[in-house]
């Protein structure tokens, strides 16, 4: 989700779900191997037991929610202003 125009602190937003603290895991392992080395995270903040861990890339932020979190929160109509880039099921 594209919300340069919207924030002041970061250029995208990365939502994903992932079914289970395993799965979550797994997607944030992910992330710190598979991407270049000068891309790695600045911050990570939360567990994968909490239901959301934000990974902050600076330019990009990515949220990982358990399937109940990411209904509670909405992040998508919260940040409605933002433009969807991607949209994967």
């Amino acid at each position: 989700m594209d919300i340069s125009k919207v924030s002041t602190f970061t250029d995208y937003f990365v939502i994903g779900t992932a079914n289970n603290p395993r799965q979550m895991n797994a997607l944030i392992d992910s992330l710190n191997v598979d991407l270049r080395p000068d891309a790695r995270p600045a911050r990570i903040e939360g567990t994968p037991d909490s239901g959301w861990v934000l990974i902050d890339f600076g330019d990009a932020i990515v949220h990982l929610f358990s399937p109940e979190e990411r209904d509670y929160y909405q992040l998508e109509e919260l940040w409605g202003q933002g433009v969807s880039v991607v949209h994967m099921q």
